[in-house]
C-alpha cells in the first residue's frame, strides 16, 4: 500500500527541561514563537503575528538569506497547557495540513512535548517537515531554559 496525500503523518517528540505552562506559552508569544520558529538555525529570522485564540489566525515568515518562507494556519484548539492544534499552512503542505501538540508534565519541571501533524504534499515536504520541526523543538528548548 502507498501512502496518499491524506495518510502521510509525522510525529516528532522531545523532552525539554522546563515547566510545562513555559513550554505551552511559548508556542503564543509572538517574541518567543519568532525564536523558535527557525528551522534552518540561528541565522534564520522569523516575524510572527497572531491571534491566540480559538479560531484566530497566526502567520509566520521565516526569512533565511533573503528568501522568505511564508507560514499561516488557524488555531483549531487551545488547551491551556496541555495541547495545541492549528491547521499549518506552506508550500509544501495543504491548507488543510493540521498539527497538534501535546505537553505533558513527565515530572515537576521536565515536559513531554510530542508533535503530530497530518496531511502532506508528498513523502518529501514529510520528511522535509520532520527535519524543521525537530530543529524547532530544539530552539523551543534553548528559548526556555
Amino acid at each position: 500500500m502507498t501512502d496518499t496525500i491524506n495518510e502521510l503523518e509525522l510525529t516528532v517528540s522531545r523532552r525539554i527541561p522546563a515547566p510545562r505552562d513555559k513550554v505551552f506559552d511559548a508556542w503564543l508569544s509572538p517574541p518567543i514563537l519568532a525564536k523558535i520558529m527557525r528551522p534552518g538555525g540561528k541565522h534564520m529570522t522569523s516575524k510572527v503575528t497572531n491571534d491566540p485564540v480559538k479560531g484566530g489566525r497566526f502567520s509566520i515568515i521565516m526569512n533565511d538569506a533573503g528568501k522568505e518562507m511564508p507560514h499561516a494556519g488557524t488555531y483549531l484548539e487551545i488547551d491551556p497547557h496541555s495541547r495545541l492544534a492549528f491547521t499549518w499552512e506552506s508550500a509544501h503542505s495543504p491548507d488543510d495540513s493540521v498539527v497538534t501538540i501535546d505537553f505533558k508534565e513527565s515530572e515537576p519541571g521536565i515536559t513531554d512535548v510530542t508533535l503530530h501533524q497530518v496531511r502532506f504534499l508528498s513523502e518529501q515536504a514529510r520528511d522535509s517537515h520532520r527535519g524543521g520541526w525537530t530543529s524547532i523543538l530544539e530552539c523551543v528548548e534553548e528559548a526556555v531554559a
